[in-house]
């Protein structure tokens, strides 16, 4: 049976020694975030998801979700007592705005319990997730009548939330979707039409599901510009804030998947149901994109946390599972016929790579979310801007590579238990069907790619791509001149200029033929991904350097030099990739859209 173990001590590390939060302790909601309060949070956080939602995991898995003819939905067993729990110990709370009832703390700190509760089990978190990502388009686009309706409750837990824009026609392009919004005389519309792919659609954990429903009005354009956003109640709300009766919605069917069985993925039908208008008309793919953003930051950490959870289990079979010698003979246990095979270099290889994927993938998931904190906190106007600019920049590379390398890391903990990692005894095939979703909702990762480069590279000519090379680049002669105390900032360097050249030789060549984009950007994600990696490991070595010195303590110090083992690690056997992608990139479209659609 697979196990788990929060990464307390790793993310402390990136909070206190490589993000020093503290310093924003005059910052709203900071001030509560003291060490030792974070501390505590973590532990306790770190505990219920390994007593209570671990080993429902499992169990989702194999049970999954049940729909009833009456169209009702039932999660698998234990999942509603454990929601219960969840609420009452009000961890929905958390982040939330304080003036709709949350303890308003930074989204960094939810960012590392959301890693949590992701690797503990992926399918639980999905249902509160999805919530905080609706509460975020109501905070800032709804009416005040409509937040006080729907956000309060949404906070407890008590209601959740979910994102309805798929159709069964209308995938990525939604300027294709068919689903109507009629007015009606009492200020609402009726909305008719049907969602595929809802997460957490119908369900039986809270007692209302809020349901954000993109749709056009009568009379809008028939494309993307035409597009508004409603918000549709599972049960409709009184004026008292009482629940009404049932909305003219339903779940008609539950999709059959590969993975997160545990989640209700649903097809949802809309028969005419109540909805409201959230901001303005034809402006719905703005507030949706809200939550879409806020999701996609999300859909990364998930990768991060499958990928965690696998290797934490590849580790220990490794550690324990006997075949064959080691190469060395000095290595060899005299005592038996065969060693651990984490003695082997290709199941090093294997491991050592997640390690330094897991570990920079944390750091920069919780650095990106204090760029959330200082977006919507910070009194400065320039450092305000900044964290906007390379959120929005580093928003696609997250959910893109991040996913992918988590998937990647889910796969090696499968090869590192061969044939067990493929049977169901040991749980690892799960994290890779769980793994694999996260490079496709929220926009396939090629989406992401074609986003970063198309959209978020040109963007205010360039800037944020400006300040990310100024940014790389002051790091990397801050360490040079430090002594690069585990060599990344020489190999890093080399990477940062790969990157540099790729984004020039897009520049120059995408306007006149836009296929160069195209084929140019997965690579070139995957350039981002590699260098800001690279560049959360030149971080984390700094910090480990200074640990060193400043603590003596033989546990901090191992702690510190396996920081400095792997950053070298990383520096040699994973930036070099920067000349091959960057060759894919320069390498144009010209081979790629050459081959007729007629000789495949």
């Amino acid at each position: 049976m697979p196990t788990y173990k929060a990464p307390v001590s790793e993310t402390l590390f990136i909070l206190n020694d490589v993000l020093d939060v503290g310093r924003y302790s005059n910052l709203p909601g900071f001030a509560n975030a003291s060490p030792d309060v974070v501390e505590a949070v973590l532990e306790e956080a770190a505990r219920f998801c390994e007593e209570v939602l671990q080993p429902l995991n499992r169990i989702g898995d194999e049970a999954g979700c049940k729909r009833s003819d009456d169209g009702s939905v039932t999660t698998p067993p234990g999942f509603k007592q454990a929601w219960d729990r969840w609420v009452e110990a009000g961890w929905p709370t958390l982040t939330a705005p304080e003036e709709f009832g949350g303890q308003g703390l930074p989204q960094v700190i939810g960012t590392a319990i959301g890693e949590y509760v992701l690797s503990a089990n992926h399918s639980f978190e999905m249902y509160q997730g999805l919530t905080s990502g609706a509460i975020a388009a109501l905070y800032v686009k709804a009416s005040d009548e409509l937040q006080q309706r729907y956000i309060p409750k949404m906070v407890t837990g008590k209601w959740t939330g979910t994102m309805n824009l798929t159709e069964p026609h209308a995938g990525t392009d939604l300027g294709l979707l068919k689903t109507r919004a009629e007015p009606s005389d009492d200020g609402s519309y009726a909305i008719t039409g049907t969602k595929i792919f809802i997460s957490s659609g119908e369900h039986d954990l809270s007692e209302n599901i809020i349901h954000l429903v993109l749709a056009k009005r009568a009379g809008a354009p028939d494309t993307v510009k035409g597009i508004s956003l409603f918000v549709v109640p599972k049960l409709l709300v009184n004026d008292d804030g009482s629940l009404g009766e049932r909305n003219a919605l339903s779940c008609g069917a539950l999709e059959k998947k590969m993975g997160i069985h545990g989640n209700a993925t649903c097809v949802m039908n809309y028969d005419g149901a109540k909805g409201w208008l959230v901001g303005e008309g034809e402006k719905g793919l703005q507030a949706m994109f809200i939550m879409m953003n806020a999701a996609r930051l999300g859909v990364g950490l998930q990768g991060l946390a499958q990928g965690e959870v696998a290797t934490q289990n590849a580790v220990a079979y490794a550690k324990e599972r006997r075949q064959s010698r080691a190469l060395k003979e000095s290595d060899r246990d005299p005592e038996a016929k065969a060693d651990p095979i984490i003695v082997h270099p290709d199941v090093r290889r294997m491991l050592m790579e997640s390690k330094a994927w897991n570990e920079a993938g944390r750091a920069l998931c919780l650095w990106v979310s204090l760029l959330v904190d200082l977006v919507r906190r910070s009194p400065d106007d320039a450092e305000r801007q900044q964290a906007d600019d390379m959120l929005g920049l580093l928003t696609p590379v997250i959910k893109g590579y991040c996913t992918d390398k988590g998937f990647q890391a889910a796969v090696h903990a499968q090869q590192v238990l061969g044939g067990h990692g493929y049977i169901r005894e040991h749980g690892i095939e799960q994290f890779v069907r769980d793994a694999r979703i996260a490079q496709i909702y929220e926009g396939t990762n090629g989406i992401q790619a074609m986003d970063l480069v198309g959209r978020k590279l040109p963007r205010d000519g360039g800037r944020a791509i400006r300040t990310f090379f100024e940014i790389v680049g002051k790091d990397i002669a801050d360490a040079k001149t430090a002594g690069d105390p585990a060599g990344i900032a020489a190999a890093l360097e080399p990477a940062l200029n790969d990157l540099q050249a790729a984004t020039i030789w897009l520049a120059q060549n995408a306007p006149a033929n836009p296929d160069n984009a195209g084929a140019g950007a997965y690579a070139y994600m995957d350039l981002m991904g590699l260098v800001s990696l690279g560049w959360m490991w030149l971080k984390m070595a700094r910090a480990a350097a200074k640990g060193l010195v400043d603590d003596g303590a033989k546990e901090s110090s191992a702690f510190y030099e396996a920081k400095l083992a792997t950053g070298r690690f990383y520096a040699q056997r994973e930036l070099p990739l920067s000349t091959a992608l960057r060759r894919k990139i320069e390498a144009g479209a010209e081979t790629l859209m050459k081959i007729p659609v007629e000789s495949f």
